[in-house]
């Protein structure tokens, strides 16, 4: 008898870990309709494309890969927008890509299956945080580090962002599932979890009754899995670094020592342009907070560089604040005007200035990282592998400062926690000996 053959599908993922956390969870819904994926883009019989909104250029990447996709479609590929572009523009894409099959947003594409086995192609672009993640399947994407979504939405609202329309208000996981959810990993030899959320920070699961389950009791109760032996978190706000969350990088072990809180701005005046709802001197204070419970904390940020009406002085102040703190890395962008939001109707300030103001940051920025990296020559550093490198007998794994670290071995790595005797530092990574 001979065997239905085996339908393949193709997932690309733009934008945050995030969308990498719903593209495998996607892929989890397709195995039990018989789906394998594939890399190659042609012998897919299912096209995703799951997207992000957060910057013009990542939207216009998308309509060039529906041009490039619709040159080599045939009727049996079916092609799907997901994420947030199909969340904010789906029926722009409707209008304007009539190769795309089926549009979907991030908060309802647990319903894609029956979508394709219904054809329905209407735009489904529900919040449904509530149903999605107890329709979705958990299977591990890894044998050795996994993301886990705990909080999705935003209820900041600031001044530039599509994040509060493409994804909804804020909405927190129960406990009990997310612990579920990472028993399932642990099963397929995990030893890492990675807490998402657009403000992870702001956890709160509100049905443990008479404990305040906020993001810290959450890592605590994690941190209980014997297998699980390093946690990190992404990405945090200002505003939700409690106490609780502060002390629990002095006091628990297994949480790394590295923080992605950013900040967009170094200038106070930017910041409530931003309604950030925060200043600089707050977030001195958190990080002097942090340090004095856990010194060696590695910082990292983000940068929004000629936001509108952002003067020279503007910018000094930024120079100034990041030479204060000094980022083991950090992120930097020139502004980007999305539609819909306040800063749209902002003045903007001129793209050459952007740019020169652009270079400027990232050289400073890079210069730090480039100086911290180096600091750990001659060092050991703890280090957990993950993958293997490009180079034969290569490994790489990410150090309890989440650099990047490779080194050459006879010997599979993959799943080792070793220490490393670093020899060698570049820009963004590190190389050790063992």
């Amino acid at each position: 008898m001979n065997k239905t053959p085996k339908k393949r599908i193709f997932i690309k993922s733009y934008g945050c870990q995030m969308n990498v956390y719903d593209s495998n969870r996607i892929k989890n819904l397709f195995e039990p309709k018989g789906y394998s994926e594939t890399g190659d883009l042609t012998k897919a019989d299912l096209i995703v494309l799951n997207t992000c909104h957060i910057r013009e250029k990542a939207v216009e990447k998308v309509y060039s890969d529906i041009g490039r996709i619709k040159k080599i479609k045939k009727n049996k590929h079916k092609l799907v927008i997901a994420g947030c572009v199909a969340q904010a523009e789906g029926k722009e894409i409707k209008k304007r890509a009539s190769s795309v099959d089926y549009i979907v947003g991030p908060q309802s594409y647990h319903k894609l299956p029956s979508m394709i086995e219904n054809n329905n192609s209407f735009i489904n672009n529900d919040f449904l945080q509530n149903e999605k993640f107890k329709k979705l399947l958990f299977k591990s994407s890894n044998t050795v580090s996994e993301f886990v979504s705990i909080q999705e939405g935003c209820d900041k609202f600031c001044s530039f962002c599509v994040v509060p329309y493409t994804r909804g208000s804020e909405f927190s996981r129960p406990i009990n599932e997310i612990k579920e959810e990472i028993k399932k990993y642990i099963d397929n030899g995990i030893k890492e979890v990675v807490l998402l959320g657009q403000n992870v920070n702001a956890y709160y699961d509100d049905s443990q009754s008479g404990k305040h389950a906020d993001l810290a009791y959450l890592i605590n109760k994690i941190s209980e899995f014997d297998n699980i032996e390093r946690i990190r978190y992404m990405t945090s706000h200002p505003n939700d670094m409690t106490n609780s969350l502060i002390e629990a990088h002095g006091k628990n072990f297994k949480l790394m020592p590295f923080l992605h809180l950013p900040i967009q701005s170094g200038s106070d005046k930017i910041l409530k342009k931003m309604n950030r709802k925060h200043n600089v001197k707050k977030y001195y204070k958190i990080i002097d907070k942090l340090k004095s419970w856990r010194p060696d904390i590695a910082l990292s940020s983000d940068f929004i560089v000629g936001f509108p009406e952002e003067t020279n002085e503007d910018f000094d102040q930024t120079m100034k604040f990041v030479n204060n703190v000094n980022f083991a890395i950090a992120y930097s962008f020139m502004f980007s005007s999305r539609p819909g939001t306040p800063a749209s109707k902002f003045k903007k300030v001129d793209l050459s200035i952007k740019k020169a103001r652009l270079s400027a940051l990232q050289s400073l920025l890079k210069e730090q990282q480039k100086n911290y990296n180096k600091s750990f020559v001659n060092s050991a550093l703890e280090t957990l592998f993950d993958r293997k490198g490009r180079h034969k007998d290569q490994y790489i794994g990410r150090s309890i400062y989440n650099q990047s670290v490779f080194v050459n071995s006879v010997s599979n790595l993959i799943g080792k926690k070793l220490n490393v005797k670093i020899v060698r530092s570049t820009d963004f990574a590190l190389e050790g000996e063992l």
